[in-house]
């Protein structure tokens, strides 16, 4: 049987790093145009050719997203950067358009191309059809259960990858037109303003001016909104299936959110690896997942019973901030050298948590400037601080729960 690939978002450097050292096997990640996150920080050319020296060092992949529907303009600058992302030698394209696949095909034929959520495979003869066209992975829709995507994967030679955690959109696998109206920002060209999270209110036509809200209860219902995807309790039934690679949404999300979603699968697919006749979720691994920003969890359209598209609110639920990330640690002081991402007070009991590592309580018992040694009560957000603590692995988030 085959252990799925875990595949991480990574948005920035800073983002892609931290997925390859909490257990990624592979990143996707968008240059600077033509991808379905405009507003991440993306990667210039000099910037990818770093990412993938570092990821090739440590053995993990790297797919670029070139995944909007593409409109005239933007096909005609799309030869030059196909010719680009050949040159470095990327892992894999990841494409909807089939003005973009061809394209591609000219331009950077050496490179497998990856069939994007975005071209909606719900069904075997359309994952036929693609495999025909020379995609050598299909993304499934995010709107299939466990038993149509196991009748695809039985039907096809083609790899099969699975979203299996992050946020949902109320569109057909996120091709919605709803903040192009509302807008002015096309969300199948990367730009999506997220209206869908608005707050909306109904209007009766014979009284016109008087606005009433969609209530529930004292939140609110906010009739578009999804819960989260969480797909963590059926990595054995994603494995008996044969899916290829498991996905993580965020390229949007944190540094700290890549870190703890990353950690927690794949602690869970190396647990189920070492023995999967035996193998069951630690209830730990849930806990951590609990502790990112999110809205409440469900298990999408794969467990179709799972109901619950609509919570009563769209805000986050977020019990834990990060304040602080380990630079580097200096054995011979006993120091951590912390980079302050929020208020950090002498006193503060701190978690750690630690790429391949295990998740340590500190107390802040001194801290001082990295750049002048000066002693601080409390450091704040882009201070470089030193803090006394027990040996960490670089890249380990320190975090709080919130009062």
């Amino acid at each position: 049987m085959r252990i799925p690939e875990l595949l991480a978002p990574a948005g920035n450097m800073e983002k892609a790093l931290v997925a390859m050292e909490y257990g990624a096997d592979a990143i996707y990640l968008s240059g600077k145009a033509f991808g379905m996150r405009a507003k991440a920080g993306n990667f210039s050319s000099d910037e990818l050719r770093a990412v993938l020296a570092a990821a090739h060092e440590r053995g993990v992949k790297v797919y670029v997203t070139v995944n909007i529907t593409a409109h005239n303009d933007e096909i005609d600058l799309l030869p030059a950067y196909l010719t680009e992302l050949e040159e470095l030698g990327v892992d894999a394209l990841i494409v909807a358009d089939v003005g973009v696949i061809s394209l591609a095909k000219q331009y950077a034929p050496s490179i497998p191309l990856h069939l994007s959520t975005q071209a909606n495979t719900v069904n075997y003869r359309a994952a036929k059809f693609w495999e025909e066209q020379g995609l050598a992975r299909l993304v499934m829709a995010r709107e299939l259960t466990r038993e149509e995507i196991a009748r695809v994967k039985q039907e096809i030679n083609a790899e099969i990858e699975v979203f299996v955690h992050g946020a949902m959109c109320m569109a057909y696998s996120g091709r919605c037109l709803l903040s192009n109206v509302l807008a002015g920002r096309d969300a199948n060209r990367g730009e999506c303003a997220q209206s869908c999270r608005w707050r909306y209110t109904v209007m009766e036509e014979k009284r016109p001016g008087e606005y009433m809200p969609i209530e529930e209860d004292e939140g609110g219902t906010h009739i578009f909104n999804s819960k989260d995807l969480r797909l963590i309790e059926y990595i054995p039934d994603l494995a008996e299936i044969g899916v290829h690679s498991l996905k993580i949404e965020g390229r949007m999300k944190s540094s700290y959110y890549v870190a703890t979603v990353v950690r927690a699968y794949r602690e869970a697919l190396d647990l189920y690896a070492a023995d999967p006749g035996n193998y069951q979720l630690p209830q730990e691994l849930l806990d951590e997942l609990d502790k990112v920003s999110h809205r409440p969890y469900y298990a999408g359209f794969f467990v179709p019973s799972d109901a619950g598209i609509h919570p009563a609110t769209s805000s986050y639920i977020r019990e834990y901030d990060v304040v602080g990330v380990v630079e580097r640690f200096d054995s011979a002081a006993g120091e951590g050298v912390i980079s302050v991402r929020n208020r950090l007070p002498v006193g503060e009991v701190v978690e750690v948590l630690q790429p391949r590592g295990p998740l340590l309580v500190q107390t802040i018992s001194r801290m001082t400037r990295e750049d002048s040694g000066e002693e601080l009560s409390e450091a704040h957000a882009n201070y470089t601080v030193r803090v006394p603590m027990a040996e960490v692995k670089p890249l380990s988030m320190l975090r709080v729960k919130r009062s």
